[in-house]
């Protein structure tokens, strides 16, 4: 196999005034939580319009509430440990950083028990660009829901990133769905759903989220060499 790369990146949602509230917050809270955010397509940062702002993270906190910690083992966990103790204490300074910071930590923000490496699940809401739970790769169950007031404010400040593994867009216009599609930097983008991985659709990064492909046509190349044979012929035959 030929070299290949993909690091993990700081993901980004978008949703708008006039998406499916409902899929928008279930399909928002599975992409960042699935795995406890150890997932290097996680979406931790979420742009919601400002007109429904309030009521999104009134939903995503009360979802978030519902999560089952415990052990993975048990079929009624829906949330387990961190990968180590380090993996922890990274968490949970990013989180300390994001309330010196002044965002506001609506859920979570804590160790959960006194066993094993377990994260509970936070939400900030009035997360600002420049904080580091928004810059840095945390790589856990830390979600940002920042708020935006027009289409091409969010794409500048979604782009305003070295990574770009994967967005997301909720919104029923089909054409404000082409646009934004379009002018995200990142090498997959999702449409009112998230972490949907078919085996024919290429997935990988733009930007320092990697480079070469996984899945699709495009994986192939990883696999195989091309050769280039050229030849002198003496004379013409035909």
């Amino acid at each position: 196999k030929q070299w290949y790369q993909r690091r993990v990146a700081i993901t980004a949602g978008i949703v708008f005034d006039d998406c499916d509230m409902e899929q928008a917050v279930a399909a928002s809270h599975s992409g960042l939580f699935f795995n406890e955010g150890q997932c290097c397509c996680a979406g931790s940062r979420i742009y919601v319009q400002e007109t429904i702002y309030e009521e999104f993270v009134k939903r995503m906190v009360a979802i978030s509430k519902n999560r089952v910690l415990g052990d993975p083992f048990d079929a009624n966990t829906t949330h387990g440990p961190q990968i180590d103790r380090t993996q922890l204490d990274k968490i949970l300074g990013l989180v300390e950083s994001g309330k010196q910071q002044g965002a506001s930590l609506e859920f979570g923000g804590e160790q959960f028990g006194d066993k094993g490496y377990f994260m509970q699940p936070t939400v900030f809401s009035g997360v600002q660009d420049d904080m580091k739970i928004s810059t840095d790769e945390i790589f856990g169950p830390v979600m940002q829901i920042s708020s935006f007031k027009e289409a091409d404010e969010v794409i500048d400040r979604a782009n305003n990133t070295v990574y770009g593994l994967a967005a997301s867009v909720f919104t029923r216009d089909i054409n404000r769905m082409y646009h934004m599609t379009s002018a995200l930097k990142a090498g997959t983008v999702w449409g009112n759903c998230y972490n949907l991985l078919p085996a024919q659709s290429p997935f990988g990064g733009f930007k320092q989220s990697g480079f070469g492909r996984d899945l699709g046509e495009y994986a192939l190349s990883a696999y195989t060499e091309v050769k280039n044979i050229t030849l002198a012929v003496p004379q013409k035959n035909s």
